[in-house]
């Protein structure tokens, strides 16, 4: 059962390796476009694209799935093996940062924001493998943005719809347009950060990629065969991609995690919440006594 759970974590990346391979053409020199669309599925609405960058993210959705069950199968209470080892460390990493950002009142969080770095991590290290990093869409981004969007909003609300509208009108009434516009811009900057460094990194490597093949082919020209247009392309693009894929990646992964956890634990009102709950039941207990 491990080795198969290891097989199948693998299995959906490799599978996304293959599709590119075998629907995808080749491109030559620089071409820096969005995600290939490989079919529309008619809607009574309009269409629907299928992308590449859809394709991929059910790939590491899969993987992560997986990689999950990799990790927690055959768990012990004593003896345990490394397996174990990592996946308490983090859920352990992950809770100490829910505890340090939110407080002890969200630590039901924890899934969620490992979810969150786990997907976005993942997805953008796949130009490791050759692969379009869906977090390069700007669609994926956003979608995330909006969800995280709706759970600021729930929390904002949890003191009621009244006291949430009544926030708009802070400090002073005439504010009113400006804090509107103030909660629309959070998911806007959130998915723009996001999607802003993870295609500029994407693209930056591209042409680091194509400088690097000319200037071979320009100085080393003279060798025999293809190899003088490759030599400067042996390590150094793996250089690069230290920061501008790996480093990046996992750093912007981190920040929109952050971003999350400051965003909904601070928008949730607690002095209000607590005040109203406390009234509540106050008045539960004097109407029993009646």
């Amino acid at each position: 059962m491990t080795i198969l759970l290891l097989i199948l974590t693998i299995l959906p990346l490799v599978c996304s390796i293959a599709i590119k391979v075998a629907f995808i053409p080749a491109s030559e020199g620089i071409a820096i476009s969005g995600a290939h669309i490989f079919f529309t599925i008619d809607l009574p609405f309009g269409g629907l694209p299928i992308t590449e960058s859809q394709v991929n993210s059910w790939a590491v959705l899969l993987s992560l799935f997986f990689l999950c069950l990799f990790l927690t199968h055959g768990m012990k209470t004593k003896n345990i093996g490394v397996r174990q080892i990592i996946a308490e460390f983090i859920v352990e990493k992950v809770e100490g940062l829910v505890r340090s950002s939110m407080g002890e009142m969200f630590m039901g969080f924890g899934p969620f924001i490992a979810a969150i770095m786990g997907l976005s991590a993942m997805t953008s290290l796949q130009s490791l493998l050759g692969l379009y990093p869906a977090t390069s869409d700007l669609n994926v981004v956003s979608g995330w943005a909006i969800l995280v969007f709706i759970l600021i909003t729930y929390y904002k609300m949890k003191a009621g719809p009244l006291y949430y509208l009544k926030g708009f009108t802070e400090p002073i009434p005439v504010m009113t347009p400006m804090n509107i516009i103030g909660e629309i811009a959070t998911p806007v900057s959130m998915a723009l950060r996001h999607y802003g460094n993870v295609i500029s990194g994407f693209v930056i490597s591209i042409l680091i990629g194509t400088a690097l093949s000319g200037a071979s082919s320009l100085i080393f020209g003279w060798l025999p065969g293809a190899l003088g247009g490759y030599l400067l392309r042996i390590g150094l693009p793996a250089i690069f991609s230290i920061y501008f894929d790996l480093f990046s990646g996992c750093l912007q992964a981190f920040i929109f995690a952050m971003l999350t956890m400051n965003y909904v634990s601070s928008a949730f009102p607690a002095d209000e919440y607590f005040r109203r709950k406390a009234l509540k039941k106050a008045r539960l207990e004097a109407k029993n006594i009646k």
